[in-house]
């Protein structure tokens, strides 16, 4: 006689949490959201990927509600709605034991609020060259 199989309701949540999390691009956006919030141009000076691929991940873990975002102006500043993911995260880096992330505390030349120090820069706008042009004159 067969017995009936478990649903493993739970274990499916459990497996989809941390395939949501089995993206390296995924993970390091969370570690760079885990000081405070941060902007896409942010993100993009950090890790050197373009904006609409940050996006995309971006959009994953918002529909997830693992992140969460808000709107300033021009930007739009992205947030870690639950920070018990980085438990997750710190136990997997306790299992590996060596390693270092290579995630810069601060980018070399980032244009964001966060990072900018030249008030009168437009930060995280997609100004133009003609624009820049005209700000130099």
């Amino acid at each position: 006689m067969r017995a009936n199989k478990l649903s493993l309701n739970f274990e499916n949540q459990e497996a989809n949490l941390l395939k949501l999390l089995a993206h390296p691009v995924r993970i390091a956006i969370l570690k760079i959201l885990r000081p405070g919030e941060a902007c896409v141009c942010h993100m993009e000076a950090t890790l050197g990927y373009r904006q609409a691929y940050l996006s995309q991940q971006l959009a994953v873990l918002r529909e997830a509600g693992i992140i969460t975002d808000r709107r300033d102006g021009w930007n739009v500043f992205y947030q870690i709605q639950d920070h018990q993911v980085f438990d997750v995260l710190d136990i997997s880096a306790k299992f590996l034991k060596s390693g270092k992330s290579e995630i810069p505390i601060k980018p070399f030349n980032c244009p964001c609020p966060k990072c900018s120090t030249d008030q009168n820069k437009r930060s995280c706008s997609n100004q133009t060259e003609k624009e820049k042009s005209n700000d130099n004159d």
